[in-house]
Order: C-alpha cells, then structure tokens, then sequence
C-alpha cells in the first residue's frame, strides 16, 4: 500500500475548499431563484467568536417567517429528529399554531420515531396525538403520490440530515421536491446545522449509480446543510419547483454540532452520537463487503470487525499511516440484533477509530482501512458489489482497491471532480 501522504495537488484542493467557505453568495441561476429568508436580525452572528443563540429552522419559521404557511393546508415531512432547540416535536408546534391546518405527515425510512432498522418497509398510520395521517415515503412509494398530496397547499421539510451522501434523508426530500413541482406545491425546507461540518471530502457519484442511496453526484461528505442542498438541485439539476429555504439562526459552517447547544437526536438506531456520524462517510463503505461496521453496538461506524482479523496488527498498520485527525486502537466487539446480520452475537476482532481533530478525512482513511482489511481477510473476504458500488457511486474504487492501487494515487483521480463540484456549489451556499 503506498503511503504518500498527500501531493501538491491535493494541498490545492484543500486550499480551494477553505476558499469556498469563506465565500458566502447567495447569487443564483438566470431564471427563477429559490428564496432564502432571514431573520429579522442578522442571519449570522459576531466573527469574534461569539457564535449566539442558534436556532433551527422550525423556529425561525414560526417566529419570523409564518407568512409562509400563514392560512395554508400543509404537509409536513418529518421525523422525530424534527425538533426545536428545546426539544419540542415540530409536529406538535405545527399542530398547535393557529395559522397553520396541518393535514398530512410524511415519514423517510426508519419511520416517524426513528426506531425502524435500515431497510425496514414502513406502513402508512396515523399519528396517536393528533389524528393526522401518517404516510410512508418508506414503503409502497418513495415518493408523495397525487392522493398523498391532494389537500395540502405547502409541503414542509424537517428532518436532520448528518452530512453524508448515502443518507436517504436526502433523496426523501428531492422525490418530494419532484413531486411539489409537478403539482404546483410549493415547498419549505426549514434548515438544520451539518452536523460534521462544512468539510468536503471523497470521491464524486457517477451518474450511472444513481440510486435512492444516493441520486445526484455529489461528494461522499459533502458539507452542505439540507437547505443549500435543496438550492443546489434545484440550480444544477433542473428540479423547477417553488422553493423557500429557512435557515438555520446563528450558525456557522465551523461550529461543531456541541457549539450550537441544540440536541443531538440520534437520526437513525446506528447513528448514536455525532462521533458515529463524523466516521460514517467513510466507515458506511464496509456495509458493501462482509465485514461488521459495529451495528447493534453503542459505537456503530465507528469501529469496523470480522472474527478473522488481527485488531492489534491492523491498528498498528493503520496508526503507521499517520492521518491527521485520528487514531486507531485494536477492539474487540460482539454485534447484536437487531444489526446488520454480520457475525451477530459472535465475538469479532477490529479497529477503533477515535477522531482528534477537524483535519480528520474519513474517506481518505476508509480507502486504506478496506485495502488493510481485504489485504488481512484473505479468502474470508466479501464484496457485496452491488451495495459497495451503490455506496461508492462507481465500480472504479473497488476495482482500484482490489488491484491494490495506492491511496495517493486513487484520491488523485477524484480530484477534478471535486474541485468542480466545490466550484458549483458556492453559489448556493448560505452560511459562512
């Protein structure tokens, strides 16, 4: 396995990305423009540190922009990640505004509570509190049908995404922003904080692998919030509906998720911490081999196992690369169900992966954790080629992997891809 860390050119790319954060537009494409509405104060807090009150797009909908909604009949998709800086469901506080007829909820996969394992198919229901329909995005459709959508007047988005591209979140909400178009409904995304921040890292979809894991090529992290997520589909890929984003109150692209004093729910049962979500983009890769990522576990996707590997030499191989931004300790683990099926309930030898710093790329450090672990699995390992590919959006990666490509020279092909997409995305960025 080469061990150069990282060439001249990737020293570029990281420049350019630093660049982009700094860079704050909210120019948009000729033509119709999605809007972004401020808060009666200024979006964005002091540069000196004191970051503010950070508020969620929920609340900034309800306090300073309920025009709106104001008198209309909506939807709402959501989850139980949808919540205010207290706590309090954005349900209920929709339910209970006396400007707003809530008509409809909408659940993305692992339901309305957030409780159902990945891939479980979801049942239409209705809301014990409320009484309002609840129907699935997570089952029979994946997207509102014309009966889902034939009372309501404005579609609301609220749902927490964690910053990578294979979170399904994210496809929920462009099936939904589809389906508002085609019936002239316009629709509201109310913001949240990327949880892992404003980095951009990994490799760029090929449009021929897109799936619902992920639909648009984007980069693997992408350090985009949902709102400025929905304006770059809507600006790059032709999605012609009437979009309002809300925004986040106070936040900014280098806050850590702990600085922004808002609750963390886990989105997902195998995201139990923002340390789970920072290691996803480039841990979930192994959901596309036979190795465990640790489903089941207080620490899924942030450690990785099978009963064949030696954690102790694998940690030493990995700590020997010298990444900035984490360390690697030998773990030993049982996974549970419900998990992933891999090794339930039989004790299994891996890594751990504690990241120290911001520096920290998960994407590059999963390209070599999967060359070290096929490297050290022998005969025992397992493409599931279809599911990696889906996850990689190409076939290319694991082919260079399996051929044992070096790291270097396997991110050197990512990179005018990701600088283009880091070019494309400014514009539509809303927080410095």
């Amino acid at each position: 396995m080469d061990l150069t860390r990282v060439s001249q050119s990737w020293i570029i790319l990281i420049l350019l990305t630093l660049m982009s954060y700094s860079s704050h537009t909210l120019a948009q494409n000729p033509g119709e423009t999605p809007t972004v509405f401020h808060t009666h104060n200024s979006l964005y807090q002091s540069e000196i540190g004191d970051f503010g009150p950070v508020r969620p797009g929920i609340e900034v909908l309800l306090q300073d922009s309920i025009h709106l909604v104001s008198g209309k009949k909506v939807g709402l998709i959501t989850n139980h990640t949808g919540v205010d800086s207290s706590g309090r469901s954005s349900i209920d506080l929709i339910f209970e505004h006396p400007k707003i007829k809530l008509v409809a909820l909408f659940t993305p996969e692992h339901g309305i509570r957030g409780t159902a394992q990945a891939g479980e198919l979801i049942e239409n229901s209705l809301d014990g509190s409320t009484g309002v329909p609840i129907y699935s995005l997570y089952g029979k459709t994946r997207r509102p049908t014309n009966n889902m959508l034939v009372e309501i007047e404005t579609l609301i988005f609220d749902i927490q995404d964690i910053g990578a591209r294979y979170y399904t979140y994210v496809s929920t909400m462009t099936l939904a922003m589809e389906a508002a178009s085609e019936r002239g409904i316009p629709i509201v995304i109310l913001d949240r904080p990327n949880p892992i921040g404003g980095a951009v890292q990994g490799n760029i979809l090929k449009s021929e692998f897109a799936t619902f894991v992920g639909r648009y090529p984007i980069a693997m992290r992408h350090g985009m919030t949902l709102g400025e997520l929905a304006r770059f589909y809507k600006g790059e890929f032709g999605i012609k509906v009437n979009l309002h984003v809300v925004p986040v109150s106070g936040w900014k692209r280098s806050m850590s998720f702990v600085e922004t004093g808002l609750p963390w729910i886990q989105p997902s049962p195998n995201i139990p911490s923002i340390e789970s979500a920072l290691h996803y983009p480039g841990i979930c890769l192994f959901e596309g081999t036979n190795i465990s990522v640790g489903r089941g576990t207080d620490m899924a996707f942030q450690r990785i196992g099978a009963p064949w590997l030696d954690g102790e030499e694998l940690a030493r191989i990995m700590n020997r690369y010298n990444f900035a931004g984490v360390e690697f300790k030998a773990d030993y683990f049982t996974p549970v169900s419900p998990g992933d099926g891999k090794f339930d309930g039989t004790e299994v030898s891996g890594v751990l992966l504690n990241a120290t710093s911001s520096e920290y790329d998960p994407t590059e450090v999963a390209v070599a954790l999967l060359a070290e672990a096929l490297t050290m699995s022998g005969n025992f390992w397992e493409w599931r080629e279809g599911h990696f590919d889906r996850l990689a959006g190409t076939d290319q990666l694991r082919g260079k992997i399996q051929a044992g490509i070096g790291l270097e020279k396997i991110q050197k092909g990512w990179e005018n891809d990701l600088i283009n997409f880091i070019r494309a995305r400014e514009m539509y960025l809303i927080y410095p």
